[in-house]
Parts: C-alpha cells; sequence; structure tokens
C-alpha cells in the first residue's frame, strides 16, 4: 500500500491524534500532487491585472472564497507562470494556499509595529506589507544569513519597502524590542507538507526532528509573547499536523503568560478542510490536494 511509504512514526502518530478514519483522509491527501496557487502583491499589481495576465496567457483558474487575492490553477504549472512579465515584476507570488491564512488571522495594521519572527523566504512579511500598503512598521527576522539575503531579495522584488531584516536568532532578541502584532511561523517537521511525489521531504521526517522542532517552537513562542505589547495579537503557525508542535507548544508557552488564546474569526473560514483540534479556538488545515497541512492559534496579551 502507497500509504507505508510515509513514515511509520507519522502514521502511528495521525492515528494515535485523529483515529483510523481521518488519518486514512490525511494519508489520501498526501499522495494527491498539490494544486499550484498565487497570491496576487497588491504592491506591484492587481487583482485585475494578473487576472488579464493569466486570461491572455491561456492558464485556467479558480478564486477562493476567503481571500480576493489568492488564486488557485488546477491545471496550471509553476513554469508557465514563472514565464509571464508580471512575475518578474512581482506581480503575483507564488505561495501555498494554507500559507497565506496566518497573515489574514493576524490583520496586521497600518501604523503597527510588527514582528515576523522566522521570516524567510518572505512570502508572509511581503503579504502582510500588500495587506497595510506599506504603512505597517514591519521587523523580519532570519537566523540563517543565507536565507536573509533571499528574504531581502523577495522583499525588494515584491516592493515590500518598509521592512527592516535582522539576522538574528528571534529566541534571542533584546527583551527591550516591544510589537503592536507578531507573526510566528514556527520552523516545524513538516508534517503537513509532505508529498507522496516529494520522497526527499519524507525521508527528512523523523520522530527527533519533531521532539527538536516543539523545543525550539516553545521557546520561540515564548519569547514572542514577551515581546508582545498590551493589547497586541500574536499569531503562531506550523506547517505541521501533530500536537506536540501545535496544541502542545501552545499550552506549554501560556504558562506563566498575560497572554490568552482568541478565537479565530476568518471570513471563509466553512470553507477550509479542517482537523478536529484539542484546544477550542485554534485551527488545522487538513492537507488536500488545494491545502497544506497547517495549524494556527491566535493570541492577544492583556
Amino acid at each position: 500500500m502507497t500509504e507505508n511509504m510515509f513514515p511509520a512514526f507519522f502514521r502511528e502518530s495521525i492515528n494515535r491524534q485523529y483515529g483510523a478514519e481521518i488519518s486514512a483522509q490525511i494519508l489520501s491527501g498526501m499522495q494527491q500532487p498539490r494544486c499550484t496557487s498565487l497570491r496576487v502583491n497588491a504592491l506591484r499589481a492587481s487583482i485585475e491585472s494578473v487576472t488579464a495576465a493569466l486570461e491572455t496567457a491561456g492558464l485556467t483558474f479558480e478564486k477562493l472564497p476567503w481571500y480576493d487575492s489568492a488564486f488557485l490553477l488546477p491545471a496550471g504549472s509553476e513554469t508557465e507562470l514563472r514565464s509571464l512579465p508580471l512575475y518578474e515584476s512581482g506581480g503575483f507570488y507564488m505561495q501555498s494556499l494554507s500559507a497565506m491564512l496566518p497573515p489574514l488571522v493576524l490583520a496586521p495594521q497600518a501604523g503597527a509595529d510588527v514582528l515576523d519572527m522566522a521570516a524567510a523566504p518572505g512570502g508572509k512579511t511581503a503579504q502582510m506589507a500588500a495587506m497595510t500598503a506599506n504603512k505597517a512598521n514591519i521587523t523580519a527576522v532570519e537566523v540563517n544569513a543565507i536565507r536573509a539575503e533571499r528574504l531581502r531579495h523577495n522583499l525588494q522584488k515584491l516592493g515590500a519597502s518598509r521592512v527592516n531584516v535582522m539576522v538574528r536568532d528571534g529566541r534571542k532578541l533584546e527583551d527591550f524590542f516591544r510589537f503592536d502584532q507578531i507573526l510566528l511561523d514556527a520552523p516545524c517537521s513538516g508534517s503537513g507538507t509532505m508529498l507522496l511525489s516529494d520522497p526527499t521531504g519524507i525521508r527528512a521526517f523523523s520522530e527527533k526532528l519533531v521532539r527538536n522542532s516543539a523545543a525550539i517552537q516553545v521557546q520561540l513562542l515564548r519569547k514572542a509573547l514577551s515581546l508582545l505589547k498590551k493589547g497586541g495579537t500574536l499569531v503562531y503557525s506550523t506547517c505541521s499536523i501533530l500536537e506536540a508542535e501545535n496544541e502542545a507548544v501552545v499550552r506549554s508557552a501560556l504558562k506563566g503568560s498575560s497572554a490568552h488564546l482568541e478565537p479565530i474569526n476568518l471570513s471563509g473560514l466553512n470553507d477550509l478542510p479542517t482537523l478536529p483540534v484539542s484546544l477550542e479556538g485554534t485551527l488545522c488545515v487538513r492537507p488536500t490536494k488545494l491545502y497544506e497541512g497547517f495549524f494556527i492559534a491566535k493570541f492577544r496579551n492583556t
């Protein structure tokens, strides 16, 4: 059976967490090639201009009910999209549908001091810049110098001009920093993004990776909560569907914190394929042909 090509630890973990029926749905979703999707970059183009470019190129696309800037290309390929002039000019950015969700949940505000705590390659950073028309003060942190250069390149291409890039371990940010809004899309095991067509990603997954990722995630989230201003909001997300990296991390980081979970209120939420969660108000997207597996929690500091 093709399911057996996924790591035994992963299969055992999702079966224990979700039960046999939902686990079968998860594995089925991971056996299908994922459709290509893109986000219109309002800093460089309009929805109308991207629509016209896709139609002229003969590319079939669909719109999503929860985000006007999201385009789904069921039969499109990244190669065809990269050949379009609007791609070269930064008019759109190829981004998974699930990865577009955390900035939407955070809803960054113009004039706010915003932290993207693990920012590379910059898709979510640029999305927040576009959502605020470059009117938020965004700090983008990336620990890896090479990835930070890629981050800077993408931000420049996409016109995100009001972003300060810091090459720093987010866990070691100085305590004098304070932010109105924080996005922590934490490094994780990638358990929600595995695909049967990507054996490299499957081989990279391990129990040790999950354990190490969870330890780093707790440290990052605790630091993020300590930097959040009173009344501020924070979104924690991972591309994992395992409780050890999601709800368990949230529970651990909240101990001793003045912050609390705030229910996610996103227009079109009912159209997403979701998984059951053990923390009320959080969201976990089920991997399908359209979506990567993704977990999101929203906090408010009081």
